[in-house]
């Protein structure tokens, strides 16, 4: 199932531009080689262990390029895959196969590996209670499928982008004059403009959280760069009053011990700017 931001009109626009960024004015290396009335079949191999994501995305793109092409789907997005795991089978011209093999790829590859990363988290950190979060450390262009990925691997979706949810962090907090200008400045701000967003206030010390919870009307705060101790002590100040969220530097090897200490939630920016695509090939035969 498509997230809601993943729209009919988003992905006609995204492919539309994709394929005028590769395409051009034409794929000259299949139109001089390769007869107009060519047809075949080509199967996407995966070379890979991980997670298998962007199938739905494929078929789209071949929908958009030539709609008389036929996926013949072996392997969903989510399906946990192998070496010598055939994802699906794609039949019709050749010319409109090789032509659109490269975007396929580089977007399956990509989102696979962002899904096969944040499954591997999400595992490790099964049993706490926390949940897995992205951030806006993306791709331009390129976010919501990445987000899509995240979904796909099991992890959850922070703000989209700097329009779904006030996110106070420590420069907005520095130059608002301190947390208290900055949230009431907020909430004025929201109440004239008439939205309802969450407001969430990044705190650095157990003493920044002691003046947010002091203030109050916050429906996260992020902890941001803490000690174990410190988030531990900052989760039984908050006491349930609100969401929390332990972000900066959090890796595979300490993602266990900050999730056992009662976070809500852990946002980790390498599930999108750092991950290892998967390795996957478009064979025609």
């Amino acid at each position: 199932m498509r997230p809601y931001y993943i729209t009919t009109d988003f992905l006609r626009t995204f492919i539309h531009a994709a394929l005028h960024e590769d395409v051009g004015e034409g794929d000259h290396s299949t139109l001089a080689s390769i007869p107009s009335e060519k047809q075949g079949k080509a199967q996407l191999l995966v070379k890979d262990n991980g997670i298998l994501a962007g199938v739905d995305l494929a078929i789209e793109i071949f929908k958009q390029f030539d709609s008389s092409l036929e996926v013949q789907v072996n392997l969903a997005d989510g399906a946990r895959v192998a070496p010598g795991d055939v994802a699906f089978a794609v039949l019709g011209s050749v010319r409109s196969i090789l032509t659109t093999e490269r975007l396929v790829l580089n977007c399956m590859q990509r989102m696979s590996g962002i899904a096969t990363h944040t499954n591997w988290l999400v595992k490790l950190v099964e049993g706490t209670g926390a949940k897995l979060l992205d951030t806006r450390k993306t791709t331009p262009n390129f976010r919501l499928l990445e987000k899509w990925a995240v979904l796909i691997g099991g992890g959850q979706n922070h703000r989209i982008g700097l329009y779904d949810m006030i996110m106070l962090k420590d420069n907005h907090i520095d130059m608002a004059g301190g947390a208290e200008q900055a949230i009431i400045r907020t909430k004025e701000y929201l109440r004239a403009i008439k939205r309802d967003l969450k407001i969430e206030v990044e705190t650095r010390t157990l003493k920044e959280v002691g003046e947010v919870m002091q203030i109050g009307g916050v429906d996260v705060i992020m902890l941001d760069n803490m000690s174990l101790q410190d988030m531990r002590e900052s989760v039984k100040l908050i006491d349930g009053r609100c969401r929390t969220e332990a972000s900066g530097g959090i890796t595979e090897h300490t993602i266990r011990s900050v999730a056992e200490c009662g976070v809500d939630y852990i946002s980790v920016g390498a599930l999108t700017h750092s991950v290892k695509s998967l390795d996957l090939s478009l064979k025609v035969y």
